[in-house]
């Protein structure tokens, strides 16, 4: 995915390759932050610190997550969430580099290229006109307000007073829904600055998963699903027929059918410097769809032609949704698409929200 500067300061971190996510920064911000996706980590960090464990079990036992340490008036960064800052040799891009964009309006072929040359090169761009290709809303209203209302039902839900978000909180995949902070929190060496929801969407989806998510949250997110479904098998279609494969290619190949939403918010930080929001990774699965708020906050990895490494900050693009490539759809293509490395470190903005929804995805990778 893509990498952020002020999350509690956490610097862009690099992709392998091309292409990388970096870490969003906290910064001090009078509001939260929220963002639907996540990734796996790709920075090469120490070992978590000794006592470690205890610290995460009492943070773990109150259940409410960061946002419960915002609510509880914490002036500084506590010390399970403390990032060491390995990519300050990283420069950001100059002012004026920004991700490629495909106009979905355009004819198919034209389509095609810029799709496909963006995969190539990038590994991340934005889509744009893509809303002909979306089902029309099931309450019979218009469509064009989503996917601000996802957003919006995601920030009402981390917004929840602590004792009615506390009963959603655990681990357990068997559910199909999961409300935690970081699915690796045992296991890395320093969390992250963010809450998350993440929903178990195929492809042994359970038949009662409506009720499941959160109220405040679920008839958005299921209606969200139904057009990041839309939006990725029509950039699948660009991509297949970029590739020279015919455009039902990727969707043929069961692209489609495992997926995983993820939903992260990300609260003002009193100290962003001294964390991320989420550390440089890539994405698994083949794609995935994001969409992001007016605040920003992503960064990715790129690689110019003389070779040298940069962090571009993702701006919003009013009425657009971010496209990445994933890990599976760059390895299985033999490298013709690039792997690209993304973070959100930057969390002194004000709220933001990002949702983001991975297309084949083995469920255990969420466990």
């Amino acid at each position: 995915m893509a990498n952020e500067h002020p999350a509690p300061t956490a610097h862009p971190a690099a992709s392998s390759t091309q292409n990388s996510h970096l870490p969003i920064h906290a910064t001090p911000a009078p509001s939260d932050s929220i963002i639907i996706p996540t990734a796996m980590a790709s920075a090469s960090l120490p070992a978590p610190a000794p006592g470690r464990a205890e610290l995460l079990k009492a943070f773990e036992e109150s259940r409410t997550g960061v946002r419960g340490l915002v609510e509880s008036g914490v002036s500084s960064v506590p010390e399970i969430f403390r990032h060491p800052d390995p990519y300050a040799s990283i420069p950001l891009a100059p002012p004026g580099v920004s991700i490629p964009v495909v106009d979905l309006s355009l004819p198919f072929p034209s389509a095609a290229a810029a799709a496909a040359e963006a995969a190539r090169t990038w590994g991340f761009f934005h889509l744009v006109n893509y809303h002909h290709a979306l089902p029309q809303p099931t309450d019979g209203g218009g469509g064009g307000d989503y996917p601000a209302r996802a957003l919006a039902a995601v920030r009402s839900f981390n917004e929840l007073p602590p004792a009615e978000r506390a009963p959603h909180y655990g681990r357990t995949v068997d559910g199909g829904v999961i409300y935690s902070t970081n699915v690796d929190l045992y296991n890395s060496p320093a969390a992250s600055w963010r809450d998350t929801i993440q929903i178990m969407l195929g492809p042994n989806r359970r038949p009662d998963l409506a009720a499941r998510i959160p109220a405040v949250c679920s008839a958005e997110l299921l209606e969200w699903e139904a057009r990041a479904t839309a939006a990725a098998r029509a950039v699948m279609g660009l991509l297949s027929e970029g590739l020279g494969l015919g455009p039902a290619a990727l969707e043929e190949a069961s692209c489609l059918e495992g997926k995983v939403m993820a939903c992260h918010y990300y609260p003002h930080c009193p100290e962003p410097e001294r964390t991320m929001g989420i550390v440089p990774h890539t994405d698994p699965g083949v794609l995935t769809v994001l969409a992001q708020d007016d605040i920003g906050g992503l960064q990715v990895k790129h690689q110019d032609e003389a070779g040298r490494s940069c962090w571009v900050d993702v701006k919003p693009v009013p009425g657009a949704l971010v496209i990445n490539v994933g890990d599976l759809l760059q390895v299985d293509f033999f490298n013709i698409f690039i792997l690209c490395e993304r973070s959100t470190f930057n969390c002194r903005n004000p709220v933001t929200i990002k949702i983001s929804q991975f297309s084949a995805l083995p469920i255990h990778q969420y466990s």
